[in-house]
């Protein structure tokens, strides 16, 4: 393995000195270039768009699942299926588990009785609204959970190094703008006692404007690549919502149905 000692001391000189232009520039110790506005409000629109993010995908898995412990053990069931790329089997809810004590009651009770047959009617319209639930629980992590955690986990990811990448520039443009204002007040001092064997302030502002006009380019590229695009998740509220909608109009109608064999 290569050990490039040079460019070690390299970032590490780099990583300093952005260190040390950050730290003046909190302390009011040195100017800094104010980012465009249509870009800080979209780095706040950002931010909030992450931190509801988060909120709402652990609201929303708490309402699906509302056991803390069965909640965990399913993401844990969820990881491990994820890594062996398989397909996480169907669980069974707890009203088809509940219709299904009700059916094996009816055996113990018989058939034929009032309480018996009652049961079985109960029973398996709770196995109707169990087997709605689970296709509600399996829409909703499809069309809504997943594309929320793959925003935090890839796109947000993206966004925030673009966005470290960004200050970096940023740094090294404001940087590089002390060190030509230095030069130029060190050029403007040479040129009231000329010394003509001294060339350097000059050459210095030639150098650092041109760092600071590629910082400049570089600056502005990341400004116009307007990397939050990926923050619309209207289209999976609207699957939420419609999941949502399908799953409580059959539940409806199944205990309508289920009100009416009861009547009979």
């Amino acid at each position: 393995m290569d050990f490039n000692v040079k460019k070690l001391a390299s970032d590490a000189g780099v990583f300093f000195t952005r260190a040390v232009q950050f730290t003046e520039e909190k302390l009011g110790q040195a100017e800094k270039t104010e980012l465009d506005p249509h870009l800080e409000n979209l780095i706040t629109k950002g931010d909030a768009t992450k931190n509801w993010t988060e909120k709402i995908l652990r609201q929303t898995e708490v309402l699906l699942q509302p056991n803390p412990i069965d909640h965990t053990g399913a993401r844990i069931e969820e990881f491990i299926y994820d890594k062996l790329d398989r397909k996480l089997p169907s669980r069974t809810t707890n009203a088809e588990l509940l219709g299904q004590h009700m059916l094996d009651a009816a055996k113990e009770f018989g058939a034929e009785t009032p309480y018996g047959s009652t049961l079985i009617t109960v029973g398996e319209y709770q196995k109707k609204l169990g087997g709605a639930e689970r296709e509600f629980l399996h829409t909703s992590a499809v069309t809504f959970l997943s594309p929320l955690r793959n925003f935090l986990e890839g796109d947000w990811r993206t966004i925030s190094k673009e966005r470290r990448l960004l200050e970096n520039r940023r740094l090294d443009l404001d940087i590089c703008k002390a060190r030509v204002k230095k030069a130029k007040q060190a050029e403007a001092k040479a040129a009231a006692t000329p010394d003509f064997q001294e060339t350097r302030p000059r050459n210095y502002v030639l150098s650092a404007s041109a760092s600071a006009v590629r910082v400049e380019d570089t600056h502005t590229a990341y400004q116009s690549e307007g990397p939050y695009e990926l923050l619309n998740h209207l289209r999976c509220l609207q699957d939420f919502a419609e999941a949502q909608a399908t799953y409580y109009a059959q539940c409806h109608h199944y205990m309508q149905d289920l009100q009416r064999e009861l009547n009979r």
